[in-house]
């Protein structure tokens, strides 16, 4: 009894392992002039890609954020990193992604709306922040969710790693 169950175990395992993403999805999501883009087609050449789901309502969100924003142009200068900031507002509050993004300065951060939350459900996103690290070839090397200050100067290092051709294991 005990094989069979520890049997069954395993093999749900490994079915669960098959499905998890390892690349962006195929999934529309919208820019901020309502242009529909496909997910999958994110990338920054051969550098990094942070894309960091968060809402207009969720403070730790906008905390990461802004500590990222604090630094970005220096990541940009010396990584070449680019920050995704996907916003998961529905339809009643994308309205006010934009208005938002100016007055916390967000003005370097590529934003787009996943209002129906399809990419955020492919993605196994449940709750948020929720931060992904893409390598030069839009493998997904890293994620985390939740945010607590300082956890961008980790994120940085790994962007460092990336950036000088190391692997990361975590």
């Amino acid at each position: 009894m005990e094989k069979k169950l520890f049997l069954s175990a395993f093999i749900v395992f490994l079915a669960f392992c098959s499905f998890a993403q390892d690349k962006i999805p195929s999934i529309k999501i919208k820019d901020l002039d309502g242009n529909m883009i496909d997910a999958s087609t994110l990338d920054n050449g051969d550098k990094p890609v942070i894309v960091s789901f968060w809402a207009i309502w969720c403070k730790p969100c906008v905390r990461e954020l802004n500590a990222i924003n604090d630094q970005y142009v220096d990541w940009i200068e010396e990584t070449g990193v680019k920050l995704v900031a996907i916003s998961i507002d529905d339809t009643r509050n994308s309205g006010k992604v934009r208005p938002f993004i100016i007055s916390q300065g967000w003005r370097d951060y590529e934003v787009y709306l996943d209002e129906n939350s399809e990419l955020r459900r492919a993605l196994n996103v449940n709750n948020i922040p929720h931060t992904f690290l893409l390598d030069k070839d839009g493998k997904i090397v890293w994620q985390h969710n939740g945010y607590k200050p300082g956890d961008e100067d980790h994120l940085y290092e790994l962007v460092e790693k990336l950036t000088s051709g190391q692997s990361i294991s975590e």
